[in-house]
């Protein structure tokens, strides 16, 4: 089985007569963190919204497991096993994080039939919710607000209602945003951790971090891939050193 889990392959998007994403393709695989870099409006969003099914490609397809899921909705993409994150939180703040958890666990999996369980007692979805807040590591703070957690907590419970969907690849866009050097290091460990059972997407400004954890960079400009490859290639390309890295 190949360990390619999401594949994009001629990614086009145009808006009018905008090309926010020009033929573009990537493979993302088990075991990697593949990181997306550019410059603000080089289409990093643009791709990660086609790829976790936003909004539809103008061309190109997506196979998520080996499926070609371009014309599935998000909701059906993430029941198949995809994970996304955003660059701002997407949490529950009044809802405790075992309960934030709970209910992604319970997004994937809903059951109308249960009607006079209540949904809180549900032992598969609480199961997950704790699994996933443990991988996470928010072990500690399972019953505290979810609104009162700092910055970099936030950022992993985000992490974690994306696991607690049961996900085999993971889209996280900007995941790093806003956080301190304490808070970082401790969110690419976890991703350290992660990689081994998914395949990553990894959409960051923080290059240094990128760097770090990357196993594969793709550089964007403009809508395009302009280079895309193993970090220390990136790093001695001449195009990439002058359209984006200022040949550092």
């Amino acid at each position: 089985m190949s360990d390619v889990l999401l594949r994009g392959q001629g990614i086009t998007r145009r808006w009018g007569g905008l090309v926010a994403v020009n033929d573009v393709a990537l493979d993302l695989k088990r075991g990697e963190v593949h990181a997306v870099i550019g410059t603000n409006g080089a289409g990093k969003s643009t791709l990660i919204n086609i790829l976790s099914g936003e909004i539809p490609p103008s061309a190109g397809t997506v196979q998520l497991l080996g499926q070609d899921v371009t014309a599935w909705s998000q909701p059906k993409r993430a029941r198949a096993g995809l994970g996304r994150s955003y660059q701002r939180n997407t949490i529950y703040p009044g809802f405790s994080v075992l309960e934030n958890c709970r209910l992604a666990a319970q997004a994937r999996t809903p059951r109308p039939w249960h009607w006079w369980q209540s949904a809180q007692h549900c032992e598969a979805s609480l199961g997950a919710a704790r699994q996933a807040a443990q991988q996470a590591g928010l072990t500690e703070v399972l019953d505290r607000p979810a609104g009162s957690l700092s910055h970099g907590q936030k950022r992993q419970l985000e992490i974690a209602m994306c696991l607690a969907t049961a996900p085999q690849v993971l889209l996280l866009d900007e995941p790093l945003a806003g956080m301190g050097a304490e808070e970082t290091d401790r969110m690419l460990a976890l991703l350290a951790t992660l990689k081994a059972g998914h395949a990553i997407l990894l959409v960051e400004h923080d290059m240094d971090a990128v760097f770090r954890i990357a196993d594969v960079i793709t550089v964007m400009v403009n809508g395009a891939v302009i280079f895309s490859g193993a970090p220390a290639a990136v790093r001695s390309s001449p195009e990439v050193q002058a359209a984006y890295l200022g040949g550092h």
